[in-house]
């Protein structure tokens, strides 16, 4: 039987293994490290991860680490593998901030440090600058991490420092922070309004930014990673009348929002973003009376591929 073509043993093959394997794969030559280095490689890798059989959940505990596979149909977790942090750290330290394509943006809770981390590879990358840049805040900071059209991983910081606020661009490729205009409300950079995490879809990373109480502002502000232009569109008509929450995930390129409302009783819907305006696409039954103490947060979804 004649030898298979490279390109095809890397792109139908290849993409079909564990990340953890294609690491291993990448010291073969240099001809398959350039090929498992490349976008194209990785997108269809992660498309490929999507299936249920193939979904995992890195948990962060005290000191250590691991990666667990999520098991669909009773909504558990398989047996567990150890990372080792390749830097140093203190207990209960280490706070994922965004994440793309395997790559994890965290940061360093003692130090306030931004680093730039792949579990698979155990490569990262610390962002901190002698000028004060690459240092993260908790309820004060919104980080978001994105590919523009030129294929570069950047990272967006927004920091608010005494009602002034600041945007800067961490490129990987040239390796230095920039800051880069942001036209908004003034009263976004209060500390009452609460930033998410970005989240990367269809070129743009979008925010969530509520203000944290009853009946208060909720908006959705949108970064186009191109033109590095900001816009802000409305938030999906949920009731104001208790708290309000949105989580925004990436489905399949298309953004989705589980927002969440309510005093004492939760209710929670999921939209879809058409254009700049939501669509709803399911309503979860009520969540029973319970402490606010004990309200959750969505961490994960997990998808059947459908």
């Amino acid at each position: 039987m004649a030898d298979l073509p490279t390109h095809t043993i890397v792109f139908e093959i290849l993409t079909r293994l564990p990340a953890k394997d294609v690491g291993r794969s990448k010291s073969v030559c240099k001809q398959w490290y350039a090929l498992l280095s490349t976008q194209d490689f990785v997108r269809i890798h992660c498309s490929r991860s999507v299936v249920s059989s193939n979904q995992r959940v890195l948990l962060i505990d005290d000191l250590t680490c691991s990666v667990r596979p999520i098991i669909s149909n009773n909504n558990d977790y398989g047996p567990s593998s150890i990372v080792t942090f390749p830097f140093h750290h203190q207990n209960n330290d280490v706070s994922i901030l965004s994440h793309l394509n395997g790559l994890l943006c965290v940061c360093l809770n003692h130090t306030y440090e931004l680093l730039l981390w792949n579990p698979t590879t155990t490569a990262f990358k610390r962002l901190s600058t002698p000028d004060s840049h690459g240092f993260y805040i908790n309820n004060l900071d919104a980080i978001g991490l994105y590919i523009d059209a030129d294929d570069d991983y950047k990272v967006l910081h927004i920091k608010r420092r005494s009602g002034v606020l600041g945007v800067y661009v961490y490129s990987r490729e040239v390796d230095s922070w920039r800051n880069i205009p942001f036209i908004t409300r003034q009263e976004y950079l209060s500390p009452h309004f609460n930033w998410s995490a970005g989240t990367f879809c269809g070129g743009t990373l979008y925010f969530t930014v509520c203000e944290c109480w009853i009946g208060g502002t909720n908006v959705v502000i949108c970064f186009d990673v191109n033109s590095e232009q900001f816009k802000e569109i409305s938030f999906p008509p949920v009731p104001s009348n208790g708290m309000v929450q949105g989580v925004l995930v990436n489905v399949k390129n298309v953004l989705h929002m589980f927002a969440s409302t309510g005093m004492f009783e939760m209710t929670i819907d999921l939209w879809t973003l058409q254009g700049d305006y939501w669509i709803k696409v399911l309503s979860c039954p009520p969540i029973p009376p319970i402490s606010l103490s004990l309200w959750c947060d969505i961490t994960h979804y997990v998808t059947n591929g459908n």
